[in-house]
Parts: C-alpha cells; structure tokens; sequence
C-alpha cells in the first residue's frame, strides 16, 4: 500500500503469506519505531526522577562494613520478623482476598460499588490512619478487641499477630484488585460449560476458575508479599516498635537512620534487594502467564472440552 505520492505507508499490511500473526508482528514493530519524541523527553525525566535515588542508596553504601553491618543479631531479628510477617499476611489475604475478589467480580447485590470503593480504600488511605482505626476497631478498648480481650483473652496490638494484622488491612487490596480484574476479563464461557456438564459451583470455581486466573493470582500474591514487607506507618501505630516482637525492617530502618545512618543504608540496600527480587521473579515467570490468560480466551474447538467429564468432576 502506498500514499498517493507513490512511497509506501509504514502501516501497510504485509504480504498474505506472512498471515496474521506476521502481520501484526510488523505494525508492532513499525509502532515501537514511530514513537514521538515528544514523549521521549518527559519518559526520560521520569525516569531518572525514579533512578536518581536509588542510585544515591548504592553509592552512599558502606560496602566494606556492609556484611558487619547485616549480620548483626538486631538487623536478623528485623529480617525475619518481616519475612515471616509478611508471609502470613500474604496466606491471609489469599484465603479471604480471593473469595472477596469472586464476590465483587461475579455476583450483584445493593451496595456491590461502595463495597468495591471500601475495600479498595487501604490502597490511597494513609497507612497512620489505618493504624489509629486499627486501634479504634481491634484494640483494647476497641469496638471488637474489648470483646476479643473480655471474652476470650485476645490481644492484638503491640503484638506479632497485630504486626500481621496491620500488613493484611494494607497488602490485601492489591491482591483483590489483581484477582478481580483477572476475573472480570476472563472467558466466563468456561465455567458455563463446566456448569452444563454437570459441575457444581464449588467445583467449577476449584477447577476451573482458580486455574483460569492462576497467574493474576500469583501477581496479586507478589505485590502484597512485597507491599506487606515494606509496611510502616500502620505496623507502628497499632504494632508498636519493640525489638524481637514486632520491630520490622521499615521500623528498624526508621530507628538506624537517627543513630546510625550506615545501618540505615545498610538495611534500605537489604529491602532494596529483596523487592527487587521479588519483582524480577514476577516479571520473569508471572507476567508471561498473564499475558497468555488474555490468549486464553477463546474457546477450544469442538470436543475439547471433553476434559470436564459428566460426573461434574473437571480435570
């Protein structure tokens, strides 16, 4: 295809014997080429804005103090604390998160968008403010923790369970937006079929739901395991700051930069590192499969659903 000058449009559709795929192969590379520089120039200043401090935490490292430094019995007690906080959170927010995210994504029921609004709420609340209306609702003088306390015994603030508490109430809605976004443009046709060949909806939400949002759960999953470690302002309002219980590695961050600025570098690196991590792994093995979840789509061609057997048992 050419302009009526005679030059060829770099949109022109290729030959038929490269088909479709071919074809859209080329106008993806022709766009990534045809990228104005008028966005080139605010993309690059974003994105040293975004490097600059990062860069500065690694230049300003002791690195020859650095293995001292992260071996020291608080900085361990700190790491693992928030590990394993952060862990148990993250099994919270899956075993409740998901059910919710289904709840939001497939079934209508008055109040269902404020419901999306207030659970979405964490994510732009200020985390010290989350922590006060964590005291106000679960502590001991609270609307639920004085009949937790009075009842039962249970106590909550100041303590590891309240550290994890406080990490749920801010990571879980990053795994619920995930999954429910996962759910709302995934191929309902699957799950219907399953229901037609006689799957009851426990089932078809075991067997085949799950699986069909498998990588957005796993993303989901990714980001609250990370949201959860970095939490601060919530984890020292309703938690409290005491070594060995329920001091994180934010808080000792926070408490280092005061006395010993090196530690505190020393720790930032540490958390720098994991999210890193963290994020590489998701973009690695996670992103492709949600990626390939929007492929997923279509339905199979005839017979193949002959997986989900009558017995309502999908495999």
């Amino acid at each position: 295809m050419t302009s009526p000058g005679g030059t060829s449009l770099p949109w022109a559709l290729p030959s038929r014997r490269q088909g479709p795929r071919g074809a859209a192969r080329a106008v993806r590379r022709e766009t990534r080429r045809r990228v104005p520089w008028a966005l080139w120039v605010p993309a690059a200043v974003a994105v040293l804005f975004l490097l600059l401090p990062l860069v500065g935490l690694l230049i300003r490292t002791p690195w020859s103090g650095l293995p001292r430094l992260i071996t020291e019995k608080s900085v361990r007690q700190a790491l693992l604390l928030s590990l394993r906080t952060a862990t148990e959170a993250t099994a919270l927010s899956l075993v409740f998160g998901i059910p919710l995210a289904w709840l939001l994504a497939r079934t209508r029921f008055p109040g269902r968008t404020l419901l999306r609004a207030l659970v979405t709420l964490p994510l732009v609340l200020p985390p010290v403010v989350g922590g006060v209306a964590l005291l106000l609702a679960l502590g001991r003088r609270g609307v639920l923790g004085e009949r937790l306390d009075d009842w039962f015994g249970i106590t909550l603030p100041f303590t590891s369970t309240g550290v994890v508490v406080a990490q749920t109430f801010v990571a879980m809605p990053f795994l619920v937006v995930s999954v429910e976004g996962a759910l709302n443009s995934a191929d309902r046709r699957y799950e219907d079929a399953a229901a037609t060949l006689g799957a009851d909806p426990w089932t078809t939400f075991r067997r085949v739901t799950v699986p069909l949002v498998a990588p957005a759960v796993a993303a989901g999953a990714a980001l609250c395991w990370a949201r959860a470690l970095g939490e601060f302002g919530a984890t020292i309002t309703f938690a409290g700051n005491f070594p060995g219980s329920t001091q994180t590695m934010p808080l000792s961050v926070y408490l280092a930069l005061e006395s010993d600025p090196d530690a505190a570098i020393a720790l930032s690196l540490v958390l720098l590192a994991v999210c890193v991590a963290v994020l590489v792994t998701l973009r690695a093995n996670w992103l492709p499969g949600a990626r390939r979840l929007g492929g997923a789509r279509r339905l199979p061609r005839a017979g193949a659903t002959r997986d989900i057997p009558a017995d309502g048992d999908p495999r």
